[in-house]
């Protein structure tokens, strides 16, 4: 049991947090906003530990569809699916179990969410599949890690919940701004393996990107932070604004230094340092809608 225990948190990354968290600190930040301040321990509690969940979920059906180009890619070889030492079938199972404990947790919301929330289920089985057919799946990516935004929106809303109509443009625009920052670090993540790719084709936004790939990665890091800033000016204090896209804009260019060689370990560590620049725009909203609410 111990042994399965561990092949088990290798597959769904737990020794590997950067994920979730990419995941997590745009989905609180939208839950904040949605409130106009601390939103409550119970839909805190719920949108964390969903997040974690889908996500751990989301690896296990990637690993499946993934295996057979895994097996060809240095960085993925020794994945629990790709070497065989979990089969199918149970990594299939065990993304069934943690999706149905993340719906039972969003059950506990109102019925809108619980519809946004299949959505972003049907958009997550999607995603391994894009890489075969799109030049750019990390757009699919994007919408994936992007769907917590509409949730915590409509969960905040009172009685069947649902995204307001005065909210729509405001959603709308975190959802791209979010889309952006996605295909900003995913490009980064696809630099990563845009060799090993190229020999299984694999289609990535490193590769369609081409020798244009770090100055897309700037631009998409900058239309990210520039609809942020400007989607965020009437809800946040001037003093939290420039407080979270200057320390946001500092990790793009530390980013920049990071990956303008295209070498693998400059481009993983940019990759795994992301969710750093997600949590300071997070922390910038949280503070700017007062942090004592907190206590």
């Amino acid at each position: 049991m111990p042994e399965r225990l561990s092949l088990y948190l290798s597959l769904i990354r737990w020794n590997r947090p950067a994920g979730w968290l990419l995941l997590l600190w745009p989905t609180l930040g939208a839950l904040w906003v949605a409130a106009k301040g601390f939103p409550g321990w119970h839909l805190v509690a719920v949108f964390t530990l969903g997040t974690f969940l889908m996500r751990s979920a989301g690896c296990c059906v990637n690993d499946v569809a993934d295996q057979d180009f895994d097996r060809h890619v240095k960085r993925t070889a020794q994945r629990p699916v790709t070497s065989g030492a979990v089969s199918s079938r149970e990594a299939l199972a065990l993304g069934a179990l943690l999706a149905l404990v993340a719906f039972g947790l969003v059950l506990s919301t109102n019925l809108n969410t619980v519809l946004w929330s299949l959505a972003a289920l049907a958009v997550t089985l999607l995603y391994p599949f894009a890489k075969r057919h799109v030049a750019m799946p990390q757009a699919v990516l994007g919408l994936a890690f992007s769907m917590g935004i509409p949730m915590a929106f409509s969960a905040v809303t009172p009685g069947s919940g649902g995204v307001q109509l005065d909210q729509a443009g405001l959603v709308l625009g975190l959802v791209v701004a979010n889309g952006f920052w996605v295909l900003a670090y995913d490009t980064e993540y696809a630099m990563v393996d845009r060799d090993d790719d190229l020999k299984i084709g694999m289609r990535t936004s490193a590769i369609t990107l081409g020798r244009f790939d770090v100055a897309a990665v700037m631009a998409f890091y900058g239309l990210s932070l520039a609809l942020w800033g400007g989607l965020m000016t009437p809800y946040l204090p001037k003093w939290a604004l420039t407080m979270g896209l200057f320390l946001a804009a500092a990790q793009v260019l530390w980013h920049f230094g990071l990956i303008r060689q295209r070498q693998r370990a400059g481009c993983f560590k940019a990759f795994t340092a992301n969710h750093w620049l997600g949590f300071a725009l997070f922390a910038a909203t949280v503070l700017g809608y007062g942090a004592p609410e907190l206590i």
